[in-house]
Order: C-alpha cells, then structure tokens, then sequence
C-alpha cells in the first residue's frame, strides 16, 4: 500500500469515497455528514494546504483523511472530561475507506501511516472527534488505542465525542 499527500487529480476519487461514507450514514440514521460537508470545495481546500491524504492499494484510492499539526480550534474547550495533553498534536478529520472494501483492516492501516507521519513531524498526540452516534468509528478508535476525553462543540454548535492517543515508536 502507498499513503500520500492528496493531489487535484485524486479529487473525484476523494468524492466518491465521501459519498459512499455519506450514504453509510444515512442508511444507518447517523446524522453526520448529512449537510453537503464535506464537499468537493472543502476537500479542495485540504489539498491545496497540504492536509488531505490518501491510501491507495494497486494505484487505487481505497481511503483518505485530512491530517493537521495547525490545532483546532473546536478543541480549545472539552466539557465532560479533559484531553490527555495541553502540549502540540496532529487531528485527523474526514475519514473515509472505500465501501467496497470496509471491514478489512483498512481504516487500521490507514491510521498506522498516519501515526507514522506524525512521528516523523514529532508529534506524539493525535486528537479526533466523531459523532456520537457513530458508534462504529468510536469502536474502532478505542480498539486502536484512542482515549475518550470528553465531548467538544463544533462552530455549528454540534456536538462531537472527543478521543486522544498517544503514540509512539512502540505503537505502530
């Protein structure tokens, strides 16, 4: 497998991807990613920072993330509990494996480069939020190793459950 930064030309591919975790959603009346976000525009813009990646398996994009050392700022207050560190951390939104190929390992892979990428930026700290009734992807986080923190409000006011690794060499 190959993890890259996301290039213009990987944007339909992105899409697509999006939209099949789009649908997964609706289809299992969670109500993420339901507003039109993200969108070709907002996925654009990660390109174009530097802060899209993808996963590619035969030269194929099967997922992608949006990875930041910039912070964020929805994460500045944490009601519920508390983050595990105050000091520098990458966060990781809009993740999304191919349906095609769901339930076999990828999203797992997709976060070990992640993690990797992260120590070579020395990073030791990786914050991600999903919805709360996403309860597939906070199985999965809790299985790799993330922490429950606490709950976070979006801009939109919408609310986020909170998660928290801390990694290092030993972990991937």
């Amino acid at each position: 497998m190959e993890f890259r930064k996301s290039e213009k030309s990987d944007i339909k591919d992105i899409i697509n991807i999006i939209e099949e975790a789009q649908n997964y959603f609706r289809e299992n009346n969670i109500d993420q990613w339901q507003n039109g976000y993200p969108n070709e525009e907002s996925i654009m813009k990660d390109i174009e920072g530097g802060e899209s990646y993808v996963l590619l398996k035969n030269n194929k994009i099967i997922a992608t993330a949006y990875l930041s050392f910039d912070g964020e700022s929805d994460y500045n207050v944490i009601y519920d509990g508390k983050w595990i560190s105050n000091g520098e951390y990458a966060v990781v939104h809009r993740v999304a494996v191919s349906s095609n190929i769901k339930g076999q390992g990828v999203a797992g892979e997709l976060f070990r480069y992640i993690e990797k990428v992260c120590l070579e930026n020395n990073i030791n700290h990786i914050k991600i939020d999903t919805h709360k009734q996403n309860k597939s992807m906070q199985r999965f986080l809790t299985k790799n190793g993330f922490e429950y923190c606490g709950v976070i409000y979006l801009k939109d006011n919408a609310e986020r459950i909170a998660f928290e690794k801390v990694i290092d060499k030993k972990t991937i």
